[in-house]
C-alpha cells in the first residue's frame, strides 16, 4: 500500500487545484457575461438588445416630433427552425440564431438602426430607409441572411421570412401599429399569401388580435369560446 506523506498529500491538492481552476474561470467568466448581458438588456444567446429595447426605441423615435418618412419596421422569422433543431441538435440551432443576429445587426448598423431579439427565432428591427429604397433594401436583406450558415463540418441551409411597414405608409399611426402591420405582413409572406417584398399597410395594422396576439401565432387557439 502506497504512503502518502504530507508532502504528497499536499502536492497532490495542488495538482487537483490546478486542474479544476480553468473550469471555475470558465464558470465565473460566463457568469459575468450573462451578468453584464442581462444589465445592458441584451439577449445572453444572440447579444444583440430584446424586445423592450426595441420597443423603446421605436417609441422614442416616433414621439420626439422629427420627420418619420424614412422609418422603416421589420420583423423577421427563421423558416422551420424546428427542423433544424430536431435535423441538427440544439447547438446547430444556436448557432443559426447567433448567426442571423449579427447578419440582421450589421445590416441595421449600416443604417442608423437596431435589431433585437423578440424571442424563439424571431427577431425586430426599425431602421431609416427612404419609401424609395425599401424593396431593394428588403430583397438584399432577405439574400443575406438567407446565406448558409457554417456549423461543424457542414452548411447548414437557412431561410427567412421578412415583413416590414414604412412609416410614410402609415402616417401618425403609433409604434405598437407599426410593430402590428410589421407582424402581420412577416405573416402573409411566411405563409405565402402575398409576395416579398411585402410592406405593411393600414389594414395591416388594423388587424385585430386574438389573446393579444395577431391570428395565426401559436396560443391563439385557445380563445375562450364565445358565451352561448
Amino acid at each position: 500500500m502506497p504512503i502518502h506523506t504530507p508532502q504528497r498529500q499536499r502536492s497532490r491538492a495542488l495538482l487537483l487545484t490546478a486542474a479544476a481552476l480553468p473550469l471555475a474561470l470558465a464558470v465565473a467568466d460566463d457568469v459575468r457575461v450573462r451578468r453584464r448581458l442581462e444589465a445592458a438588456g441584451r439577449d445572453e444567446l444572440t447579444g444583440i438588445p430584446r424586445r423592450q429595447a426595441l420597443v423603446d426605441h421605436g417609441s422614442r423615435l416616433l414621439a420626439t416630433g422629427r420627420r418619420a418618412d424614412d422609418v422603416l419596421v421589420l420583423l423577421v422569422d427563421c423558416d422551420r427552425f424546428k427542423q433544424i433543431n430536431d435535423h441538427h441538435g440544439h447547438d446547430a440551432g444556436d448557432r443559426v440564431l447567433v448567426t442571423l443576429a449579427g447578419r440582421l445587426h450589421r445590416w441595421c448598423a449600416a443604417r442608423r438602426g437596431l435589431a433585437a431579439r423578440l424571442g424563439g427565432d424571431e427577431f425586430g428591427a426599425i431602421v431609416r430607409v427612404p419609401r424609395t429604397d425599401t424593396d431593394r433594401e428588403l430583397l438584399a436583406l432577405r439574400a443575406r441572411l438567407n446565406k448558409p450558415v457554417p456549423h461543424a463540418d457542414t452548411l447548414l441551409e437557412v431561410s427567412s421570412s421578412v415583413g416590414a411597414t414604412h412609416a410614410a405608409d402609415l402616417p401618425g399611426r403609433p409604434w405598437t401599429a407599426l410593430l402590428r402591420a410589421a407582424d402581420v405582413a412577416m405573416y402573409r409572406v411566411k405563409t405565402g399569401e402575398t409576395e416579398f417584398p411585402y410592406l405593411g399597410t393600414q389594414a395591416d395594422a388594423a388587424t385585430a388580435t386574438v389573446n393579444g396576439r395577431r391570428p395565426g401565432r401559436p396560443g391563439t387557439h385557445l380563445a375562450a369560446a364565445p358565451p352561448a
